[in-house]
């Protein structure tokens, strides 16, 4: 989902960074799909369980790329399995992945928005995390989650009036993230629409949530989920 999020954006015309996580997936794919729209994108590696990362991360891109409008904070790992079987380096995995990362982020790229009085920050929860909705194995993941939702939409409330918007994006089983919009109509899914949903439906969300008119879409969580509004399809 976050390798359409950047093309999304580069095909849109804007100055795009985005960052992978060392050792991870390599950015090249990703940059291929962006560069015919965006030739100067910029690809960061970075880890994001480190707290120094998001401070070097905005420090790169404002030097190459210029002030940071647009944030959209894709970044966390999941764990799948019961509290049982789970073991305190989950939860620090889950915790300082998911919202550790979402604060630090924050902290690094609000105080320039705040200066230029404008901003749009995008965080992802889990399908249910605003209501703290449970789902079985998934105790700490969706605490996490819980959690992250909590913390944006109260930046919703302290940072609107620096024409700064928050909002969270809550996907559903999106079960193929490569599929787009036309594959993924042919995947079945166990909600309303009888398919699975796509990257591309992620992206529209992201793209409705970040317009430079939005400033007073603020606060909301967008559940991309086909009408089903669960963990689990």
């Amino acid at each position: 989902m976050g390798r359409g999020l950047v093309a999304t954006f580069a095909r849109d015309g804007d100055r795009v960074a985005f960052t992978y996580r060392p050792g991870g997936t390599p950015p090249d794919a990703t940059l291929a799909l962006a560069r015919p729209n965006d030739p100067d994108v910029l690809a960061i590696a970075a880890d994001h369980g480190d707290p120094a990362a998001a401070a070097q991360v905005v420090a790169v891109v404002e030097d190459a790329r210029g002030p940071i409008d647009v944030l959209v904070h894709a970044v966390g790992p999941i764990v799948v399995q019961s509290f049982a079987q789970s073991t305190p380096a989950d939860y620090t995995a889950m915790l300082d992945g998911n919202l550790g990362s979402a604060v630090t982020m924050a902290f690094a790229v609000l105080p320039g928005m705040r200066e230029r009085r404008y901003g749009r920050l995008v965080f992802f929860g889990m399908n249910g995390s605003h209501a703290t909705q449970p789902s079985r194995t998934m105790s700490l993941y969706g605490a996490a989650k819980a959690g992250l939702v909590a913390f944006a939409r109260t930046l919703a409330l302290e940072e609107a009036a620096f024409g700064i918007a928050v909002n969270v994006i809550e996907p559903g089983d999106i079960r193929d993230k490569y599929a787009d919009r036309a594959a993924a109509a042919a995947i079945p899914g166990r909600n309303p629409t009888g398919h699975a949903g796509s990257w591309e439906d992620i992206a529209d969300a992201v793209r409705f949530a970040t317009r430079a008119e939005g400033a007073y879409l603020n606060g909301m969580v967008i559940g991309v989920n086909g009408g089903l509004a669960e963990p689990h399809e």
